[in-house]
């Protein structure tokens, strides 16, 4: 059936983001929590505090939300898919009964679990109240899309795989190119904006990132923050926009110091930012 397009445990109780919607009372808040998932995923779930009513991002898997939601009596409305890989979908089937709204990407429908909501960029639509713009983000795979609830404040982005805390997706698909223009579109949002990868990778990435650009002062204060949240067995995220701008490096070629590394390692001039992009992850897949 053709759908239509819509137009223009410990960590969960240690991070559940309760987030003021501008100018409503504290009862209207909204409620994002992580539900762990296979070893490094997160399945992000979002509630209205006072109801039953909450939407899940990328189940891969379906016991974790299973559980949640009977461990505090919730009903779950909707589902908003990124993209098609088997850990962000896997779950969907058990958890997608009569009245759950699925959403994913119009592109994708070949790959995905048949969807109530077909959505491409600039579709807009509800979800607790809030409205949720689409954004394509083509690079780690080609119908990979990005979820933004840019009148929240502070705004929330539930971005999968394309952009991670201190790194960015693999390209299974995409192109450098289209991921150097998919994360610079990115890089324009409010800084305050709320940044919710779908998997913990903040350690390693900083890792990576430290060898590219070794005397940023951000960047050892955010290896300082991880790993005492690591060490408490606590998410490295949601985290702001803002400071992802200051030490991750794949929103950052055009840096002079970053740019000469990249040029050092790839033995020539790298005039455009989408070739020194290539050659930082090409360096990233290879570390």
């Amino acid at each position: 059936m053709n759908w239509p397009i819509i137009g223009t445990d410990h960590v969960e109780h240690a991070l559940s983001h309760v987030i003021p919607r501008s100018g409503q009372k504290d009862n209207m808040m909204l409620k994002v929590t992580p539900l762990p998932a296979f070893n490094d995923n997160y399945i992000w779930l979002l509630q209205q505090p006072g109801s039953s009513r909450c939407w899940v991002v990328d189940p891969g898997q379906a016991e974790p939300v299973q559980r949640y939601l009977a461990q505090h009596e919730l009903q779950l409305e909707g589902i908003l898919l990124t993209h098609h890989h088997p850990d962000h979908i896997g779950g969907v089937k058990a958890l997608a009964s009569e009245g759950v709204t699925l959403v994913g990407c119009v592109h994708d429908v070949y790959r995905l679990p048949p969807l109530s909501q077909q959505v491409a960029e600039g579709s807009r639509f509800q979800v607790l109240g809030e409205t949720v713009q689409v954004l394509e983000v083509p690079g780690h795979t080609l119908g990979h899309i990005a979820y933004l609830f840019a009148d929240h404040q502070p705004p929330l982005l539930f971005c999968g795989d394309t952009l991670f805390s201190a790194g960015c997706g693999r390209l299974f698909e995409g192109t450098a190119e289209q991921m150097h223009t998919s994360l610079q579109r990115l890089c324009q949002l409010p800084g305050e904006t709320q940044i919710y990868p779908a998997h913990e990778y903040t350690q390693a990435n900083l890792r990576f990132a430290a060898q590219v650009e070794p005397d940023n002062d951000a960047m050892t204060a955010r290896i300082t923050q991880t790993e005492a949240q690591r060490n408490a067995q606590t998410p490295t995220l949601p985290v702001r926009l803002s400071e992802e701008l200051t030490y991750n490096p794949f929103l950052r070629v055009s840096n002079p110091l970053i740019r000469q590394r990249l040029e050092q390692r790839a033995e020539m001039t790298l005039p455009e930012d989408s070739r020194a992009f290539a050659v930082l992850r090409a360096w990233k897949d290879e570390a």
